[in-house]
């Protein structure tokens, strides 16, 4: 369900979204890779840097004092994640101030291991490093 929302919402995005994604999409700001429109538990957030734990939110004003919202944004933090949120006007009026924000909070965050450097590291004891392979190549030689 999320995943299908997620597509839907991705073809009608504010202008804010729209603004927003043209500076962070594709490594652009700061070398960090975001995803728009993205699913996360039974939510679809604007913008997330997976890495960094950080998710944006572009809103108008039927997000102000929203009750969803603190909720959404409670269990979203209980996920590990920070969240800002910025009005839409700010993103379109003040966006130099938006992504400074936006800079400083990846600045602040921890990068998150990806899933496959969580792995070991190969045992020094199996392989070419230990002396019985060293002499098994040796002797092919």
């Amino acid at each position: 369900m999320a995943l299908a929302q997620a597509k839907k919402l991705r073809k009608q995005m504010t202008d804010a979204e729209r603004r927003l994604w043209y500076l962070l999409r594709a490594h652009r700001f700061a070398g960090v890779k975001f995803n728009r429109q993205a699913p996360i538990g039974n939510y679809v957030v604007d913008f997330v840097c997976c890495d960094r734990k950080l998710i944006i939110e572009a809103d108008g004003g039927q997000h102000a004092d929203n009750p969803k919202d603190r909720r959404r944004d409670d269990w979203l933090m209980s996920q590990g994640f920070r969240v800002l949120r910025f009005w839409n006007n700010d993103v379109l009026k003040n966006t130099q101030s938006v992504m400074e924000v936006i800079s400083d909070a990846l600045s602040e965050a921890k990068v998150s291991p990806s899933p496959g450097s969580l792995r070991s590291p190969p045992s020094p004891t199996r392989g070419e490093g230990t002396p019985s392979a060293r002499r098994r190549s040796q002797s092919h030689a």
